[in-house]
């Protein structure tokens, strides 16, 4: 397999050397098939690790350009070396930027259910993990974690958020 093809799907996946050249050897060289079974790959591999403890993560905040709102939010991982990692940092980013645009009432659908907000039911506009994601319509925040979690190795799981908000 070409190394200039493998290093090209690394760039663009940050998965590793050898399932790189594996996809690619799967796909006949067709760089976007292979970023497809990379994907798919991952998404396994993170449901696969779902039920794994994750005790480390940071706290990330996002403060909008007019300082009208901000966001805080715990995202956690498996390990203290993720979680120092720019791949996770980016992660815990975009998704304060999710929150501030979207301002989800909850984190999921299916384990809020008990617990009515403000008589509003969780649906899918308004459950942070449902929500499409704002910088790319065909993910949703939970598959965009579960892609992360893939290239990373690790359980991702946000523990809970708060978004504050000044009205205009």
């Amino acid at each position: 397999m070409n190394p200039d093809l493998i290093k090209k799907l690394r760039d663009k996946t940050g998965a590793g050397i050898m399932a790189c050249k594996s996809a690619l050897e799967s796909s006949n060289g067709d760089i976007e098939k292979a970023m497809s079974i990379l994907q798919e790959q991952g998404i396994a591999l993170a449901r696969k690790k779902s039920g794994r403890s994750a005790t480390e993560g940071i706290i990330s905040s996002y403060i909008h350009s007019n300082n009208k709102i901000g966001v805080l939010l715990e995202i956690n991982c498996e390990t203290d070396f993720v979680a120092k990692t720019e791949n996770f940092k980016d992660l815990a980013h975009q998704i304060t930027m999710q929150i501030a645009a979207m301002n989800p009432i909850y984190l999921d659908t299916e384990l809020e259910n008990n617990n009515i907000k403000n008589n509003i039911k969780p649906t899918t506009e308004n459950s942070l993990l449902q929500q499409t994601f704002i910088k790319n319509n065909e993910k949703t925040i939970k598959s965009l974690i579960e892609e992360t979690s893939g290239k990373l190795g690790e359980n991702i799981q946000i523990k809970r958020f708060k978004r504050f908000a000044i009205s205009d």
